[in-house]
């Protein structure tokens, strides 16, 4: 019984997904989301700079910068 507490707690904690969050240029020319705030692709943001969920910046049609790890 303890084995099958142990399995469905296990179950139930993985499978909690916390999506990654991104920031992106609100600029209607800003194409990549980066990991952080302070990275060379933002320096050049003339608009806000906000963070987002990745499945919100895909959605937006952005792609990840190429200088991310």
């Amino acid at each position: 019984m303890k084995k099958l507490i142990l399995l469905v707690a296990f179950i139930l904690l993985t499978s909690i997904t916390v999506e990654k969050e991104v920031y992106i240029c609100q600029s209607k020319g800003g194409k990549k989301y980066h990991f952080t705030k302070d990275r060379r692709g933002l320096s050049n943001c003339k608009a806000e700079i906000v963070k987002v969920k990745l499945s919100e910046a895909e959605k937006q049609g952005k792609t990840i910068c190429g200088y991310e790890d």
